[in-house]
């Protein structure tokens, strides 16, 4: 069942899920933030991280990643699939600062995500994020 999960999230970050995130997401689904202390409960909130998260962690595509490879974007690169828990190794390059980190997703029987936590590293990376995400969570949020 994960397994399909995550192949509709990878379609999803192609742009190639015709129901995005509200195809994706559990309406009870709770996200774990590395930034934020309390879990977020529901489909809103969690869509709302998701895509500041694709705002700001595609990063520095045309930057050289730590590991010496050419360009710095989003990228996974270790996957591993439980009965209803993947956990996805990423890394990416933001004004020039290495990230790595780790989502870990896991979905209900009815194939819907039910739980999704963000964990990076290392924390200089944390704090660039904090700041980016933040900035991102601005602008998404409606003004008074």
């Amino acid at each position: 069942m994960i397994q399909q999960v995550i192949e509709q999230w990878h379609a999803y970050l192609r742009g190639e899920l015709s129901g995005g995130l509200d195809e994706l997401l559990d309406d009870d689904v709770v996200f774990y933030s590395p930034i934020v202390y309390t879990p977020q409960r529901g489909k809103a909130i969690t869509a709302m991280y998701l895509h500041a998260a694709g705002q700001t962690l595609p990063g520095d595509k045309s930057a050289a990643n730590s590991s010496g490879g050419a360009g710095g974007g989003f990228r996974y690169t270790k996957q591993v699939l439980g009965d209803d828990t993947a956990v996805l190794e990423f890394e990416t390059t933001i004004e020039g600062k290495y990230v790595n980190g780790v989502d870990i997703i896991r979905a209900n029987a009815a194939g819907r995500i039910i739980e999704f936590r963000v964990m990076i590293r290392p924390l200089q990376a944390v704090n660039l994020v904090h700041r980016q995400m933040a900035t991102m969570i601005e602008k998404m949020s409606p003004t008074p």
